[in-house]
């Protein structure tokens, strides 16, 4: 355990001796998408070919290395996840993508023995390889501050995060600035909250710096619950150093002594490299009392929620906590004045707080170098749905909407057509083709009547039904709802039933403007943020494809054939051979007809299953 400051300095330069020992790093990313594709099976298997050639296998760094070893690391997620298991070779800086088990061997052989680049493995675009990852263009257009370390450095290691400056940040703000330094150097650099609402970090920090309370809190909110989001989780997987040094930070700036993070529960992995990575930091000294000898005492706690996406509202989150039911109160006081067990608390998110570290050392004026004038730095986004390239990015804030599809995601996936994306999960809206020049920052989105939110974005071509994904978001919406206000309880529920009468093709009209009636009066009168935004994908469909909607009502018709009870299968009597497969694989008996003669569906019977069509030999079936 260090003590002091020059102990911890002693402490990081035999991190980083031990780090640079080893000129060959293998590092196997350990992320949960390619977990879930199997890397750790690699990771072993890799182990085990290497020590059975007689190599030394470092696993985590060694004071006394042997230089003619390897060192083999899991890192956290390297983003492309599209290409994953991903394995990065260094020095090099090679990524080698969708890599199997039967791979293994000739990586030893051909790359860790021999130094030789394996082309197959390598990401290729249009005939051109990509050796680099970045040259890769998933990568080039991206600046990664919050995610500079993940896939480079064992996530599992708080001697790496030391060698490459971890905890610095924590030294500089402990014993060179003062608290209301600390403050103004946050406030100065524009960091606005990453969690949805684009608050100042730094406003938030100084009025509960302010606060004479004897008890302060700092909150971490991982509760990341936005369908297709997983910026946060990726971070608390691959880099928790990084959040949690900013997290001693904030406490050291304000006043407070204890720290919460809240995780969900499904994020296992998370919750097990946080709970590491504070071990190791109180057994280095780090976190704890009389933290370098400075006279600061601050301690971390880690805080499973149970998967209610209302947690993420502040005061719901903090209800939580405290062992009630999570469920948001009226405000005010806000948490900055009665937040955790009714004390000051500082509440930010992952992103927000694992920007601090550089904020303090690189200086407020870097910061504001990156980005746009009132939505400085940088951003972190989670891209899935229909396109080429689906995984975790960071880009500068207002870097636009097309340049996010196209130059980093690859875009539409199939060479499909881009319709619309979906941005800030269910208290946000969709952008369509005339907002691919939009700058996402947290105004230009606001006007253009979405949110960036924490930062999720789902791509959908041509073939979606905006209907049904504002049901979709409704559903997820109602099923959510605390119950608390009657707007939010009853309000979406009504949205929701009037949604799911549309898509199965009993809309009525008047449909659209109880919708969006019903949205204003839940906006103008829900208890909490989450409430007041949940009819947001609803309006902002209705705002830009409203013909959609009048074709579900007036037409009975889904223009993109996705609507399963809008649906139409007919029989083409010039294709139809009479052979009755599809008349006996009906499990309804609604298609009749004569051996050797057309057959004909029923549509008063038909259920619209497919069965027929995938029965038919002769494609004489179709969907309309």
């Amino acid at each position: 355990m260090v003590k002091d400051r020059q102990e911890l300095k002693a402490f990081r330069e035999e991190c980083v001796k031990a780090y640079n020992a080893y000129k060959r790093k293998i590092l196997v990313c350990a992320g949960t998408g390619c977990v879930s594709s199997g890397s750790l099976y690699i990771y072993d298997k890799l182990k085990e070919l290497i020590e059975a050639k007689g190599i030394h296998c470092a696993v985590e760094l060694e004071h006394e290395p042997e230089s003619d070893g390897v060192a083999l690391k899991k890192s956290g997620c390297h983003g492309f996840c599209e290409r994953g298991p991903l394995v990065r070779i260094e020095p090099e800086g090679w990524l080698y993508t969708k890599v199997k088990l039967e791979d293994c061997e000739e990586i030893v052989e051909k790359t860790i023995l021999n130094g030789e680049h394996i082309e197959r493995l390598a990401f290729q675009k249009n005939g051109e390889v990509f050796k680099t990852q970045e040259e890769i263009p998933f990568y080039k257009k991206q600046t990664r501050v919050v995610l500079e370390h993940c896939g480079h450095i064992d996530s599992l290691s708080v001697k790496e995060y030391l060698s490459q400056g971890g905890y610095s940040a924590f030294e500089k703000a402990l014993f060179d600035m003062t608290r209301d330094e600390v403050i103004e150097e946050v406030s100065e650099s524009g960091l606005r909250g990453r969690g949805g609402g684009g608050f100042p970090a730094g406003r938030k920090w100084a009025q509960v710096r302010r606060q004479s309370a004897d008890q302060k809190y700092v909150v971490c909110n991982g509760d990341e619950g936005d369908p297709g989001a997983f910026m946060d989780r990726s971070i608390m997987e691959g880099d928790p150093h990084r959040m949690i040094e900013g997290m001693m930070i904030a406490g050291a700036a304000c006043g407070a002594t204890e720290g919460y993070i809240y995780v969900r529960a499904e994020y296992p992995l998370a919750v097990s490299r946080l709970q590491t990575a504070i071990e190791q930091a109180r057994e280095v000294g780090l976190l704890g009392k009389n933290i370098l000898g400075s006279g600061f005492d601050f301690d971390l706690h880690i805080n499973r929620g149970a998967g209610a996406f209302v947690c993420g509202e502040g005061s719901a989150l903090t209800a939580s906590i405290e062992g009630k039911r999570g469920m948001p109160r009226v405000k005010p006081p806000r948490t900055v004045e009665h937040g955790l067990f009714d004390s000051p608390t500082v509440l930010n998110n992952v992103e927000t707080y694992a920007n601090v570290p550089s904020i303090i050392l690189r200086g407020s004026e870097w910061f504001k170098g990156i980005g746009v004038e009132k939505s400085p730095g940088t951003k972190a986004f989670a891209i899935t749905g229909d396109i080429e390239n689906t995984g975790l990015i960071e880009v500068p804030m207002g870097t636009t909407l097309r340049e996010v599809i196209y130059d980093v995601g690859g875009g539409i996936r199939g060479g499909g057509k881009f319709k619309a994306v979906q941005i800030g999960g269910p208290s946000g809206g969709c952008l369509t083709e005339k907002d691919l020049d939009l700058p996402l920052d947290f105004d230009s989105v606001k006007k253009a009547g979405a949110m960036i939110g924490s930062g999720g974005l789902v791509v959908m071509n041509d073939k979606t039904c905006m209907v049904e994904v504002a049901r979709f978001f409704m559903n997820f919406t109602q099923n959510e709802s605390c119950g608390k206000c009657v707007p939010c309880r009853e309000g979406t529920r009504r949205m929701l039933e009037i949604l799911e009468r549309i898509v199965a093709g009993n809309g009525e009209p008047g449909d659209i403007d109880l919708l969006l009636e019903l949205a204003e009066t839940i906006s103008a009168t829900a208890l909490c943020g989450l409430g007041k935004s949940a009819a947001s994908p609803v309006v902002s469909t209705i705002k830009n494809f409203r013909e959609e909607y009048e074709a579900h009502i007036f037409e009975k018709r889904c223009p993109a054939g996705v609507c399963q009870k809008l649906k139409k299968i007919e029989i083409q009597p010039d294709k139809c051979k009479g052979c009755s497969k599809c008349s006996r694989g009906c499990p309804v008996g609604a298609i009749s007809g004569q051996i050797k003669s057309p057959f004909v569906i029923d549509q008063s019977k038909c259920i619209k299953c497919g069965a027929c069509v995938t029965t038919c030999p002769f494609g004489a079936i179709e969907v309309k």
